[in-house]
């Protein structure tokens, strides 16, 4: 069994799909589906099954998994660590989640990157959902998340950002200042699905629903591919933060929703037994934050 069979199988499980599996890792299908193959076999069991809608991991499959994430998190951080080694600083797995603002990224990882910092830093990108997972399987000590993190964890909310609505430049809300919610009756929108960020999809929702509005709602998962999203669904509107609209629909003038205000909340997670560094991390990361929840 190699890396790169673990590597594959972890990109399938994450598209849902062998096609969209194959396109991300820039393969043919059927040699995606050979090395699949061929990780069964070394495994003794069916990993995947397929469904309606793609595939899906078998008991056997959802078991290695986890232990795949593992494997691959200290093979990826052996460099880091024998680095880190020689500095005599050690190594705290961070993961982000993505539509952070930079400038707030980089006051919050600064004294983190100086010089004297007593640790070394092992940043990971992926979704709230993923992170909150990594973070409960102890592949990350902390991760900045956008969904409210297991009373099982420490968690502090760090940031609070208004959602909006990221509009076609044709569209005529182009033009307006802002976007109440109820100019979304109608209006067909995109927006992430819920198992990425379960808790802003319920926020988004209850407060629709309360504003007795009813948007197209177009779901779906994406992160780089907004765009792409959008002009498949035929989207008029995208449901994002303005960093994250910025970066994935730029030229799309970017409204901050109002009637009532959808915030975006960010909380910095990390369980609750775990090395003296991590916590030493944690209370840098939160400083100038009074809003702790244990």
């Amino acid at each position: 069994m190699e890396l790169r069979h673990l590597r594959y199988f972890l990109v399938v499980i994450a598209e849902g799909s062998l096609t969209r599996a194959a396109q991300r890792l820039h393969i043919t299908q059927p040699a995606l589906s050979r090395q699949i193959q061929q990780l069964e076999n070394e495994s003794g069991a069916r990993l995947l099954e397929r469904t309606p809608k793609g595939v899906e991991p078998t008991p056997a499959g959802t078991a290695l998994h986890g232990h795949a994430l593992r494997i691959l998190r200290l093979a990826d951080s052996t460099r880091e660590v024998t680095t880190s080694a020689t500095q005599s600083k050690e190594t705290v797995a961070l993961g982000i989640a993505p539509g952070l603002p930079a400038e707030w990224l980089t006051g919050r990882l600064g004294p983190l990157m100086a010089e004297e910092s007593p640790a070394h830093l092992d940043i990971t990108d992926a979704s709230s959902t993923e992170l909150l997972k990594m973070t409960g399987e102890g592949i990350l000590d902390l991760a900045f998340v956008h969904q409210d993190p297991p009373a099982t964890m420490h968690r502090h909310r760090v940031l609070e950002r208004p959602f909006g609505l990221a509009i076609r430049p044709t569209h005529p809300l182009g033009t307006a200042a802002n976007c109440n919610l109820q100019d979304l009756d109608g209006l067909r929108v995109l927006a992430h699905a819920r198992e990425q960020v379960p808790s802003e999809y319920d926020r988004l929702l209850a407060a629709a629903h309360e504003a007795g509005v009813s948007p197209m709602w177009q779901f779906a998962r994406f992160t780089e591919n907004a765009f792409f999203c959008a002009e498949t669904s035929q989207a008029m509107g995208i449901v994002l933060n303005a960093t994250s609209a910025a970066r994935l629909v730029p030229g799309w003038p970017w409204l901050p929703l109002t009637g009532p205000e959808i915030n975006q909340h960010t909380w910095l997670a990390w369980p609750t037994t775990t090395r003296a560094i991590v916590n030493d991390v944690a209370e840098l990361l939160t400083r100038g934050n009074n809003e702790a929840i244990d």
